[in-house]
């Protein structure tokens, strides 16, 4: 069976036990664990579909229901693989099949705004119920930052808000822009932290409905007030501007205007500060399964992808830190927390969805722990002088 083949070649450290479509067992690699991971395969056409294109077709039999775990679990058996397959490709035939995609989803998927709109709808606006099962309070649906292993999710993304602020080093009284201000807590924290007056921008109707009953609730109408609108409609200039988890949906084609927009409307001495998830790796094509069925219209790129349109937009890299096994830590704490309140999500979807999902939050953690994906927190400048010259200022 040339998927057993395939497989015993990927397989190098450790390994798992597979039951085919035909119910004969096979034993890939060698395998550890006791018991070891079981995993049977209800389709024939995956003894196919797997040798040629893994990246997009597990996901999608697991999603289907095709594929299914007598022991062990999608956690424990993708944790296996990616520690297999690292930073490398799966296979030549499934890189060819990815560069192909790739190449066509570049020249047709233009993120323009009516577009970029219907991206996030696909993904923010399904229900926010379903995100409140598995985020902390201050509803953070980005990488967290954890001091220690000891640190809860609450006390991470405390953590990383208070990190932000510190970076941005703002002045009272400032006028900060928040980009992609999501359900509005950042925005908010930064307003009380920093006393200053902040605007949050985002593209999703759910979350800019409730970010601006949040802002009221919290008596803070005043300080914060959010816009539906798209980045590339800010007209106003700000003393700080900061993006958490918004640049991945802008694409390629648009690093140039994100940017330009950036310098356009940072006033002179400002700082703005971008957080995104990217990859160490040399530009790559985007992940199939992910891009189909998570984040249509979704790119992380290399840090090479990045820097010369800051360059070229007259924007100073001021400051340049990698956040690594922080997003892991993250979308672990989320997926056990949407796994243990799976009840509530089966009355919210169906069981397709709930695998589809832990799928998705599965198999970015590993992409975290194990792969190439890691967060850039990059703070940008218009002068050499307007940040501190040594980074106490963040720490003290």
């Amino acid at each position: 069976m040339l998927l057993i083949k395939f497989l015993n070649k990927l397989f190098k450290k450790g390994g798992f036990l597979l039951e085919d479509a035909n119910g004969k067992e096979h034993v890939v690699g060698n395998p550890q664990s006791n018991p070891p991971i079981k995993m049977k395969i209800h389709d024939k056409k995956l003894h196919y579909k797997l040798l040629f294109y893994p990246d997009l077709y597990l996901g999608e039999a697991y999603t289907e229901g095709k594929i299914s775990f007598k022991s062990g679990d999608i956690s424990s058996f993708l944790e296996l693989a990616l520690k297999n397959v690292g930073r490398d490709k799966t296979n030549s035939i499934s890189e060819f099949i990815n560069s192909i995609r790739g190449s066509y989803r570049y020249l047709t998927n233009f993120n323009f705004i009516k577009k970029s709109k219907m991206n996030v709808a696909h993904h923010y606006d399904i229900s926010d119920e379903l995100y409140f099962l598995f985020l902390d309070p201050l509803k953070q649906y980005s990488c967290a930052y954890f001091k220690n292993d000891n640190n809860s999710l609450e006390d991470a993304q405390q953590n990383k808000i208070n990190h932000i602020i510190k970076k941005l080093n703002i002045k009272e009284n400032s006028r900060v822009l928040d980009i992609g201000s999501g359900w509005g807590h950042l925005s908010m924290e930064i307003a009380k932290q920093a006393k200053c007056q902040v605007t949050g921008v985002t593209l999703s109707k759910n979350q800019f409905n409730y970010s601006s009953e949040k802002a009221k609730e919290l008596n803070l109408g005043n300080q914060v007030q959010f816009k539906l609108m798209d980045y590339r409609e800010i007209k106003e200039k700000y003393d700080r501007i900061v993006s958490v988890g918004m640049f991945e949906h802008v694409g390629r084609k648009f690093y140039k205007t994100y940017f330009n927009k950036i310098f356009e409307t940072l006033k002179d001495d400002g700082i703005a500060l971008l957080h995104t998830i990217g990859s160490v790796n040399s530009p790559r094509n985007p992940q199939p399964w992910i891009t189909k069925y998570i984040f249509p219209g979704g790119y992380t790129p290399s840090l090479s992808e990045v820097a010369t349109p800051i360059e070229k937009s007259g924007l100073i890299l001021s400051d340049a830190e990698v956040l690594r096994m922080h997003y892991a830590q993250t979308l672990k704490n989320w997926k056990n927390r949407f796994v243990k309140n799976k009840d509530k999500v089966l009355k919210m979807f169906d069981d397709r969805f709930f695998r589809m999902f832990e799928f998705y939050l599965t198999s970015c953690e590993m992409a975290f722990r194990h792969g190439d994906q890691v967060v850039y927190q990059l703070q940008l400048t218009k002068k050499l002088n307007t940040a501190p010259s040594t980074r106490d200022y963040i720490y003290s």
